[in-house]
Parts: structure tokens; C-alpha cells; sequence
């Protein structure tokens, strides 16, 4: 499937719903990098993200969505990034995303949940992304995410 512009425009009528996820980054031999988990067959990557359920703040619900895609469990929040939109994968109802930005120290546990595959990419030379604004998110971010771990590492 093909993702273009179409995607980024609200159709008039179309049910909003609102998801949470996060950028998680540790360093690896001095360099930051990402985790981006695969869906299905897919090559591409996403950052794992999902459904707020009910009573769960925003961020909660990016800490389990990491946990249960992308296997990472032990984190520290560094602050909300921002928000992007979207046509959901089914086209069905307009996503209003969440994301965090999260600090760990260990890779992923072995066999997370729901996703063929989680890589550490660093956030300089991403792979090939699904999402288009999701790629456009961590380019955007880069710098501030880079200063935000940098901060965070010197305490």
C-alpha cells in the first residue's frame, strides 16, 4: 500500500480518535538511537504507538504501547514531543497521535508482542518509514530530542 497526501487530509464526517506512543532512544556506543518496530511483511518501520483506553492518561498508554510492541519495558519520560493526524490504516476514522519521548538503557526483550521486528536505528540515518509523518516527526525533532538526552544523561 502506497501512503500519500491523501491520508493527511480530515474527509468532513469521519470519526476522530485519540492514540499515544513514543519515540524511545537509548545510546548505543555514543550515538542515539530509535526503536522502530515492523507490522506484518512489511520492510517498513513505525514508532509504536496505539489506542488510549479508557482512564488511561496519554502517557500511560504510550508506556504500554511500547511495552507490548516494541518489548521495551524500562523507561524514563522525557516530556510530551507533539501530536500528529491521520487517516487510520482502514481509512476509517481520523487518528489524533500522542507522542512521548521516552529514555531507556536496554535494548527490547526478545519476543515483544503484535510486531514481526524491532530495530535500533539511529535517529540520523533512519530506514524506510510507513508512516510519512512519522519520518518527518523524528527529522523534525531531531535536534531537540538529541539536546532532551543529552540533558538528561549529564544529571
Amino acid at each position: 500500500m502506497r501512503i500519500d497526501a491523501s491520508w493527511y487530509k480530515r474527509p468532513d464526517g469521519i470519526a476522530e480518535h485519540v492514540a499515544a506512543g513514543g519515540v524511545v532512544v537509548r545510546l548505543d556506543d555514543g550515538h542515539i538511537v530509535v526503536a522502530l518496530v515492523r507490522e506484518g511483511e512489511d520492510e517498513a518501520y513505525v514508532l509504536p504507538k496505539g489506542h488510549v483506553e479508557a482512564g488511561e492518561s496519554l502517557e500511560a498508554a504510550a508506556r504500554r504501547e511500547i511495552r507490548e510492541e516494541a518489548g521495551v519495558r524500562d523507561v524514563t519520560s522525557l516530556g510530551e514531543l507533539g501530536v500528529r493526524e491521520r487517516l487510520n490504516y482502514r481509512r476509517t476514522s481520523w487518528k489524533r497521535t500522542h507522542y512521548f519521548l521516552f529514555l531507556t538503557t536496554r535494548a527490547s526483550d526478545p519476543s515483544p508482542g503484535g510486531h514481526a521486528g524491532v530495530a535500533w536505528a539511529p535517529i540520523d540515518a533512519l530506514p524506510a518509514m510507513f508512516w510519512a509523518e512519522q519520518r518527518e516527526f523524528l527529522e523534525t525533532h531531531r535536534v531537540y530530542i538529541m539536546e532532551l538526552v543529552t540533558k538528561a544523561r549529564g544529571k
